[in-house]
């Protein structure tokens, strides 16, 4: 290959605009070419093609105790003893006896609450005495709780406990935050009430002060004297929730920092149950905490008490300042379902809970909302009728009872079917339609070109479910991220085709893996995010952003690149960026030559200002960990050579941003000699 008379840049151009017949000859320009590649970037606005606002957003499901004992800051498990059902002798688990049981105390339960919908509750006969032959030991008999493997005690912190109690004598009990064997006293309160006190449930709410810190703690409710106790409804909140929401607040602000544009909940599997008697019904998760009898999650298997309701899910939506994507039960679970002709009861209750979101103050459910402290309707736009349930026999029969009601009722709000246009061509209305991808590392880098060739009209896809899974991905390492960031860009390159996608699953409590990998880990007191939650980052800003034109230029006929180019404006500092992001995913440096075109005569790119962001690590298949929480984290560093023409190096197995400030230039003369030259090749 012989070597060219004219500037660099100028046959850089020249090849762009020529076509890709002679460039395999300009390739063999500067560099070695099997660590070469070239990205010519119009960054003409006017060229390019917004990106829908609700672009990247996240999917809550209630999967791996996400919620309960995770997101949702409830330090006790199993508050009210229901985890067993209605039906008595329930199940107490977690709760454990202090002392000899049959010696010193019994523990039963009984249909015996206040709260109609939770009527089981925990009888504690004392048969120890402070005096007698049968003295109680000096710390007491009784009960405890270790929340969700351990509570998060913190010193300086402040913790409600809620509890309701009733007796046939006087009480004297200590209500005490400890260690795990309880020797370790880091609060403690004594209730103290006489006989007609507490003859009838009488509710006690105490604000306990940590003195200590001390990750694995429990509370325990203990006494010296002789009698019969009932206990109900135990709860234990942090004070210092995100937003005063009720959140676990490092992990509500994990979420915050990715800026979703939307949050899809409550599931995934979780919304249809294996069997429908199981699955998540909203009307049993709102009003008070006391009142919500819980359910058990069959699909993976754990009971939760709903404190973490549909109510609370619309709330988390409005203060991550993202729409509210509302998944529910369309009459089918994964082994039995709803006939079409017996279906109207769960349209009803779909759009009683549009109602609940939307509705006046005055209205049947809107004036329960307004009760739950929040008059102003939610700004719910976006349902989802069931999930992955497209296969099913009753299905399509009972999404147009759900989209005909719904449309009629609300007309303004868009409706998302479970049938991809992929599998088939849609044979029912729809506004989107939800699509699923897990995959392996090799093939979901592949996946981004899934939408290049699919039809501009029709509905558009909301990929609500996208990770890499598998034996490669581990428990979330960089190849998988590498991989996901790559399916992202060509998502962002065909969102005109594309309306919104999530990651799944976005939580996972380390005792509890059911589904693995996940975003972000997390147990009573560590959390961290794996590579794929990092990735995600990276896409912050596009929702609402202008893609570009871009076209990358590689030597081989297997390229390991994917390239995106978009104009963002940063919301702070009301400055516009262009973003060029870059996945490598090969083990190979690349040399890469940028060249940005098409910005207006009055515009250039500002060296100070412009940053590069990189994730990589030494290893793809590097994870991080509770001992190393950052091993594989994005890093930030100006950017020296920023530019129009730059010359830049790629990692091997690398996801990397390069945001150039554009900026405003007085047009010298070279400065339009330079601008005219471009645009004449």
């Amino acid at each position: 290959m012989g070597s060219c008379n004219v500037p660099y840049m100028s046959v850089l151009l020249l090849c762009f605009f020529i076509g890709s017949f002679f460039v395999p000859q300009c390739l063999s320009i500067g560099d070695d070419a099997n660590q070469t590649a070239f990205l010519l970037v119009n960054a003409s606005e006017a060229l390019g093609r917004p990106i829908p606002e609700t672009l990247f957003g996240i999917f809550f499901e209630e999967i791996n105790h996400a919620g309960a004992g995770g997101l949702w800051a409830e330090l006790v498990s199993n508050r009210g003893f229901e985890a067993g059902g209605p039906e008595i002798p329930s199940n107490i688990d977690p709760w454990s006896i202090i002392g000899d049981e049959y010696s010193s105390l019994t523990l039963s339960t009984e249909r015996s609450s206040c709260f109609e919908h939770n009527k089981v509750a925990l009888r504690m006969e004392i048969l120890c005495d402070t005096e007698g032959t049968n003295t109680c030991p000096a710390g007491g008999v009784g009960i405890y709780n270790p929340g969700f493997w351990g509570m998060n005690i913190e010193k300086g912190k402040k913790y409600k406990v809620v509890l309701y109690v009733r007796s046939l004598g006087a009480i004297n009990v200590s209500m005490s935050l400890t260690g795990p064997n309880g020797l370790e006293t880091l609060a403690t309160h004594d209730i103290i009430a006489s006989s007609c006190e507490v003859s009838n449930w009488t509710k006690m709410e105490v604000l306990l002060e940590a003195n200590a810190t001390n990750p694995n703690s429990r509370l325990q409710l203990t006494t010296t004297r002789k009698g019969v106790i009932w206990f109900d409804q135990v709860s234990a909140m942090p004070m210092d929730t995100y937003k005063g929401h009720g959140f676990r607040s490092e992990l509500a602000e994990m979420l915050a920092d990715l800026k979703p544009k939307f949050i899809r909940f409550p599931g995934g599997s979780f919304v249809e149950g294996d069997w429908l008697r199981n699955a998540f019904r909203w009307k049993a998760t709102i009003g008070p905490w006391e009142e919500r009898p819980g359910h058990f999650g069959d699909i993976w298997m754990y009971w939760t008490d709903d404190g973490l309701g549909y109510f609370e899910f619309l709330q988390l939506s409005e203060d991550l300042g993202a729409l509210p994507v509302w998944v529910f039960n369309n009459g089918i679970s994964h082994n039995d379902q709803v006939s079409t002709s017996s279906v109207m009861p769960f349209v009803q209750e779909a759009l009683d809970s549009i109602e609940f979101a939307r509705g006046y103050p005055n209205s049947t459910w809107g004036s329960m909302r307004a009760a739950m402290g929040h008059p102003e309707p939610f700004d719910l736009r976006h349902v989802a009728l069931g999930n992955e349930d497209c296969g099913k026999k009753n299905y399509r029969g009972n999404y147009l009872k759900f989209y005909n009601a719904i449309k009629k009722a609300y007309p303004d709000v868009k409706i998302i079917t479970n049938c991809d246009r992929f599998s088939q061509k849609l044979d029912h209305p729809a506004d989107l339609y939800d699509y699923h991808v897990y995959k392996s590392a090799k093939d979901m880098f592949s996946m981004a070109h899934r939408f290049d060739l699919i039809s501009r009209k029709g509905p558009k896809a909301f990929v609500s479910e996208y990770a890499v899974n598998g034996v490669n991905a581990g428990k979330g390492n960089l190849l998988a991220a590498l991989a996901e960031a790559a399916f992202l860009i060509g998502i962002e390159q065909n969102s005109d085709v594309v309306s919104m996608a999530s990651y799944a699953p976005l939580f996972v409590n380390d005792n509890d893996r059911r589904w693995s990998p996940d975003a972000v880990v997390f147990n009573s007191s560590q959390l961290y995010g794996t590579p794929s939650y990092w990735a995600q980052h990276f896409f912050r800003e596009s929702s609402s952003a202008t893609v570009l034109h871009s076209t990358l230029q590689t030597n081989t006929s297997t390229s390991q690149l994917i390239a995106s180019a978009i104009m963002w404006e940063n919301s702070g500092d009301n400055k516009s960026y262009l973003r060029i992001k870059i996945v490598n995913f090969g083990n190979d440096t690349v040399n890469l030559k940028i060249s940005v075109d098409g910005l207006e005569p009055n515009s250039t790119i500002q060296l100070s200002g412009s940053t590069k962001t990189v994730l990589t690590s030494g290893n793809p298949m590097d994870e991080n960990s509770f001992n190393e929480p950052t091993k594989v984290k994005k890093t930030q560093s100006p950017l020296e050579n920023a530019g129009k023409d730059m010359d830049v190096i790629l990692l091997p197995y690398s996801l990397t941003s390069f945001d150039l400030l554009k900026g405003s230039s007085d047009l010298r003369t070279t400065a339009r000699t330079d601008y005219f030259s471009r645009s004449s090749f």
